[in-house]
């Protein structure tokens, strides 16, 4: 069964590098082909926005509105991917998902529960 999980820091700092590590259990980020381990974002009372992924290959895309301070990669050993988004400030507040999505529309098909992000001081 496929998991994934979220992590890192509840609370982070305007101005400050938001960090967020997702393990996955029961699948390899690095096997199957067309598999696209994505970020996800949810600010308090506003729909989902779509961050970025990492690529079975590694490949990286990235929402344009939020590509000059995105950064994806991945720790293949440990079967992890991080999300780093910097200059962050308080309208970067939101629970944050990872998840994998698959096939020629990347379908956003197993998500992890999310966890929530602060950015305050």
């Amino acid at each position: 069964q496929v998991q994934l999980q979220e992590s890192g820091p509840g609370l982070v700092k305007p101005s400050q590098t938001l960090s967020l590590t997702c393990t996955v259990s029961g699948d390899s980020i690095t096997t199957n082909y067309y598999t696209y381990w994505s970020w996800i974002r949810q600010p308090p009372g506003k729909g989902l926005e779509w961050i970025g992924y990492i690529s079975d290959s590694g490949s990286t895309y990235y929402s344009p509105s939020l590509k000059s301070r995105t950064s994806i990669s991945r720790d293949t050993s440990k079967n992890q991917f991080t999300l780093q988004l910097s200059s962050v400030t308080p309208e970067d507040t939101a629970v944050y998902y990872c998840a994998r999505a698959a096939g020629r529309y990347k379908y956003l098909e197993v998500w992890g529960q999310g966890t929530l992000v602060t950015v305050s001081s």
